[in-house]
């Protein structure tokens, strides 16, 4: 059986994010009922080179998959600037878990990207009031671009408001995206007013307050994704209905670390992990007013779901190069 080799563009076409955003709940809710295996995701630090390695296998046995992959994945924070590429590069290899044939290796960057954004989206869909149709987006980066584009296949998103301190981003979002959306630059405080805010910075040094985000709003916390990362004040956090998508990972190096680890938060302060609110077994927002938090740092799971979806849709199209990585004559 021959690999497929999948470039950015292909997993582009072929990780729709309709496609991606269900995958990527079935995924959660498989987690929860014990029908993946996931080891942590475990880190090699790369001082030297202001950046890291991690590497996140596993393994889904449920339907509608039977399936399991690694992705290699990188943050190497200088790269836009000193080399020219992406801060976050990645390889997913998406293999048969009966004859551990590597049935594809993609580009992991796209496919991080796209399983974001499609975990925002179903937090979104669970935490959000209903008729939310506003998002606020701190942070103008790459995935901004894809946290609109995920949560407003969940919400009809009319109103969008960016801020960076980058004014040349913010300029480039607005540009980007205004045929479709009604989207202006704003203050920090402008953003979190909206019915969802989305944080997608790398800060250390918390950003939102709880003065800054409305008395219903949801935030999706993307950006902390390492230990001393830390998007939204311990007064924000205290104050809100918190939900995670993975105990020990959250605890370490998401968006609750620090206060954790201090002691300001504890287990007590975590409602529940994503899987228990998908599955029905934790109630979501119990009504119309209260601050939520997705505290999200990315799981293995999803990526094997979007690697699924866009394996089964590319071999379906007959796209990517077919190589023959096994010696089958051995």
């Amino acid at each position: 059986m021959n690999t497929l080799l999948l470039d950015s563009d292909d997993v582009d076409t072929h990780a729709a994010f309709g496609d991606v955003i269900d995958a990527v709940e079935a995924a959660f809710a498989a987690f929860e009922r014990g029908d993946t295996q996931m080891p942590a995701k475990s880190y090699i630090d790369l001082p030297r080179y202001n950046g890291d390695f991690r590497s996140m296998p596993a393994y889904l046995e449920t339907e509608p998959w039977d399936a399991a992959g690694v992705k290699w994945v990188n943050v190497h924070p200088d790269n836009p600037t000193d080399h020219d590429l992406p801060t976050v590069l990645g390889t997913m290899i998406y293999s048969d878990p009966e004859t551990a044939v590597p049935l594809a290796v993609m580009d992991g960057t796209t496919l991080t990207m796209k399983r974001t954004g499609a975990a925002a989206a179903v937090a979104t869909d669970h935490l959000a009031v209903a008729d939310a149709s506003s998002l606020g987006i701190v942070g103008a980066g790459v995935q901004s671009y894809t946290q609109l584009q995920a949560i407003s296949e969940v919400r009809p998103i009319e109103e969008v408001v960016v801020t960076d301190q980058d004014d040349d981003r913010v300029a480039r979002f607005v540009e980007t995206v205004g045929d479709e959306f009604d989207v202006r630059s704003g203050s920090v405080a402008e953003a979190g007013h909206c019915d969802v805010l989305s944080t997608v910075t790398p800060v250390s040094d918390p950003i939102v307050d709880l003065e800054d985000v409305g008395d219903h709003t949801h935030i999706n916390a993307i950006g902390a994704d390492a230990e001393g990362k830390h998007e939204l004040t311990d007064d924000l956090l205290q104050s809100a209905t918190i939900v995670i998508d993975d105990h020990e990972q959250c605890t370490h190096s998401g968006e609750i670390n620090v206060p954790y680890h201090a002691g300001v938060l504890s287990d007590d302060d975590i409602h529940a992990e994503i899987g228990e609110v998908v599955v029905g077994s934790k109630p979501a927002r119990a009504d119309e007013t209260g601050v939520t938090v997705f505290d999200s740092t990315g799981l293995a799971i999803q990526d094997v779901a979007a690697a699924h979806v866009v394996y089964e849709n590319a071999r379906e199209s007959g796209s990517g190069l077919d190589f023959g990585l096994i010696d089958t004559e051995q």
